[in-house]
């Protein structure tokens, strides 16, 4: 996960540099891919700066290259075809504190197709959770471990999706809700999402020790991890 945050605020900053964030503007709002000469002469700079920064967001992963001719010729004395740059289908996002709402919009796009043939909806949208939360769960490294820590090996996973799980006491307190807006709007329906969630993670990763229970408290995820007995 560290990594993984480490390699998104590193592809948005990229972005922080002026000359580097134009010719990014530009690649994206183009209809077809660019040359670096194209890009230089679309943002007023030399070919070379073109070259360095558009390559700079090729590392990060904000754009992508393809090699054509542009002439259209082929064969011998057609030239060398040219590096285009195009704006990479990849979606870097970074939001502090964690927020996961690709992942709770996937579930309650789910929940509803599983209404529509007949589910009902609260229901059909805790049995998705539930099922990708076991998908996640079950995926961790360790995931069914015989003899290992139920604990720490839950932290691990829900410290990855952005729960920020500290212990507290007897239970383990989810200090982050990464639904946070919708669990606002929507919190019957999200809360209920989530601690199915939670469950499913606890499943999958074979922590038959644990439970997720439904604790309310203002500043918290309205989900806990305690002891099953």
């Amino acid at each position: 996960m560290a990594d993984d945050f480490a390699t998104r605020v590193s592809g948005i900053g990229a972005l922080a540099e002026p000359a580097r964030r134009a010719l990014y503007a530009f690649v994206a709002a183009a209809d077809e891919p660019v040359s670096r000469e194209q890009a230089a002469d679309g943002v007023g700079v030399a070919v070379h700066t073109a070259k360095f920064h558009l390559d700079r967001l090729v590392e990060q992963g904000l754009l992508d290259v393809e090699y054509r001719r542009l002439s259209g010729r082929r064969g011998p004395g057609a030239g060398r075809p040219a590096k285009l740059y195009r704006r990479s289908a990849s979606e870097v996002t970074v939001s502090l504190p964690e927020r996961r709402y690709d992942l709770v919009g996937t579930i309650l796009a789910a929940g509803v197709d599983r209404a529509l043939a007949g589910e009902d909806v609260a229901d059909a949208v805790r049995a998705e959770a539930r099922e990708r939360g076991v998908a996640v769960g079950s995926s961790a490294p360790g995931a069914g471990a015989e003899a290992g820590d139920d604990v720490a090996a839950v932290t691990a996973v829900l410290a990855a999706v952005g729960f920020e799980p500290r212990q507290r006491d007897d239970a383990l307190v989810l200090a982050n809700c990464p639904f946070d807006a919708l669990a606002r709007e929507h919190t019957a329906l999200v809360c209920g999402l989530n601690e199915a969630f939670v469950g499913g993670v606890i499943a999958g990763a074979g922590c038959s020790g644990l439970r997720a229970c439904l604790e309310p408290e203002d500043g918290v995820c309205c989900v806990r991890v305690r002891a099953a007995d």
